[in-house]
């Protein structure tokens, strides 16, 4: 199975993509991810990008696909690619890689939810960085042993977010209108719980006759 999750910023796609890799064996392949381990540890990329992510920007097209590229070259043949593509010049890329690869996509899932909630998510969230842990000052607040401790990402910043929504929707308007052309786009409720948003896109497969 290959998957396609998409979603702005602090949609909950990172989250949902964890779980469908778990629930289907799928490798979770996470550009954003990828992209922040690669500036904490200084490597040439990390020192390359660690500026556009902190204000907001995207990274150029040839540098996220190459990324696609590595990780699909270590990567199993089933996946879920996590807010991955971006932009219409980074789907074609894929499909290309795709085609060479001959495999196809299964699905593309959209996760719908409205700016004014992903601007709350996002400013809202902090992160441990002892253990990792991610919490949100109104929907999952911390320990208040370990409240003091926790940092909030240079991109969660409210100025930022609001960069990065903006380039968000302009750039994904063209990809969504790439996988409908092609009927491969499916769109979920975004804004309920992490286990209702993973009910919705289980009942979409079954509407699909996607289950392994």
């Amino acid at each position: 199975m290959q998957l396609i999750l998409l979603g702005g910023p602090a949609s909950g796609k990172g989250t949902q993509a964890a779980r469908l890799a778990r629930h289907f064996d799928l490798e979770h392949v996470s550009t954003g991810d990828m992209l922040r381990q690669a500036c904490a540890e200084g490597t040439e990329l990390g020192l390359l990008v660690d500026g556009m992510l902190k204000e907001g920007q995207l990274v150029p097209d040839y540098l996220v696909v190459e990324l696609v590229l590595d990780a699909l070259d270590q990567a199993p043949k089933c996946f879920v690619m996590d807010g991955f593509p971006r932009t219409l010049r980074q789907a074609v890329g894929f499909d290309v890689i795709l085609d060479q690869r001959t495999l196809a996509l299964d699905a593309v899932i959209l996760i719908e939810v409205a700016n004014q909630i992903l601007v709350e998510r996002s400013t809202g969230r902090r992160i441990d960085p002892d253990t990792g842990d991610v919490y949100h000052l109104q929907f999952a607040p911390p320990p208040a042993e370990i409240a003091a401790r926790l940092q909030q990402r240079d991109d969660d910043c409210e100025g930022v977010v609001v960069e990065r929504l903006d380039i968000y929707n302009r750039e994904i308007a063209a990809v969504i209108d790439h996988y409908q052309q092609r009927e491969q786009l499916a769109c979920v409720d975004g804004s309920g719980t992490p286990d209702q948003v993973f009910a919705h896109i289980l009942d979409q497969f079954s509407r699909q006759q996607m289950e392994p």
